[in-house]
């Protein structure tokens, strides 16, 4: 339970108590919770979603994007930013990690930033009313996982951050249990169309992942938090060009 709270309180901005003392290995085995948590948000989203039905899709689609944002914080969003401010800024891996770590948001990054969220507007906006329900889950699920694998596969590659119990915590176990979990509601919701969507929207994470890795030789917070960007945006893709 301590595990799965570490998870709520790092991907939300809802107000969880933690009694007992958060240790390293706390944080690192909270990964395994994360689609759990991506599954709440979808539940939300969704109901929010059923709420603001009988709006004009493009006023309800921009209603459900900015929910997601707020319930979430921003987090994922701004750690999107800052890479693409450092990935972008510099030639130099040690200069990238530099900008990463200033507050500041430069050009790309506002750039990146408002490319990002039309994007994931139009995306929401397209996908036809009786299935966004699911694709909102779908997202939520996939993208906290894609962390986790993010987490998994990268050493981190800074000294100090705040992404380094995430990345260095990353074992067998965590990767095994989300992984799990992930695939277990694909299928419940998508049935067999679900294997499509969760490779295809896996190689486009996967080669996000590899493009980071050669720019930083690793992962940090940041670049964690845009790797759930670009896995929502894959899985909205991909859930829209399959139904369509």
């Amino acid at each position: 339970m301590k595990k799965f709270l570490v998870a709520l309180q790092f991907l939300t901005i809802f107000p969880v108590k933690i009694k007992s003392k958060v240790m390293p290995e706390d944080i690192g085995r909270s990964l395994a919770y994360f689609p759990l948590v991506g599954l709440l948000l979808g539940l939300l989203l969704s109901l929010s979603l059923s709420i603001l039905s009988p709006l004009p899709r493009l006023v309800s689609g921009a209603l459900i994007l900015a929910i997601s944002i707020i319930i979430t914080g921003g987090i994922h969003l701004d750690g999107f930013a800052d890479t693409c401010d450092g990935l972008y800024g510099t030639n130099l891996p040690e200069r990238r990690l530099a900008i990463m770590k200033d507050s500041r948001v430069g050009g790309m990054g506002v750039i990146g930033l408002i490319s990002l969220l039309l994007i994931k507007f139009a995306l929401i906006a397209s996908i036809p009313i009786d299935f966004l329900w699911k694709a909102l889950i779908v997202m939520l699920v996939f993208s906290r996982w894609s962390q986790v694998l993010a987490c998994f596969s990268s050493p981190y590659a800074c000294k100090e951050g705040k992404g380094k119990y995430f990345v260095e915590g990353a074992k067998e176990r965590e990767i095994f249990i989300a992984s799990l979990f992930t695939l277990g509601l694909f299928l419940i919701l998508i049935q067999i169309k679900s294997i499509i969507l969760f490779l295809m929207s896996l190689l486009v994470v996967l080669v996000f992942i590899k493009w980071v890795r050669v720019k930083i030789k690793g992962m940090t917070g940041d670049t964690v938090g845009a790797v759930n960007e670009i896995a929502e945006v894959a899985a909205l893709f991909f859930f829209l060009v399959l139904i369509k």
